[in-house]
């Protein structure tokens, strides 16, 4: 069965689409991880409560601030009977 020019365009082509494919992929990691901080809320964007990116001085602000919190002593806990009752309205 002889090979056809025709068979052979379409091969490199195929190639070069793949090719091309993979090299898009390969940019748009690197471009996610910086681009993905622009992107507003509605549009999917990060939430205004994120942490900030790990290696920032504003993450390591952050986790100074979390250790912190979970040093200090837990609230002593509530009657949730007296709790309940007080913020409930009665169901009629």
């Amino acid at each position: 069965m002889p090979i056809h020019a025709r068979q052979v365009a379409v091969l490199v082509s195929l190639l070069g689409l793949a090719c091309s494919l993979g090299a898009c992929a390969a940019i748009n990691t690197k471009l996610a991880d910086g681009l993905g901080d622009y992107v507003p809320r509605w549009a999917g964007g990060l939430p205004p409560d994120a942490p900030p990116r790990p290696g920032t001085a504003k993450y390591d602000e952050f986790m100074r601030e979390r250790e912190k919190k979970r040093l200090e002593p837990a609230a002593p806990p509530t009657d949730p009977a007296k709790s309940a009752s007080s913020e409930l309205d009665p169901v009629h």
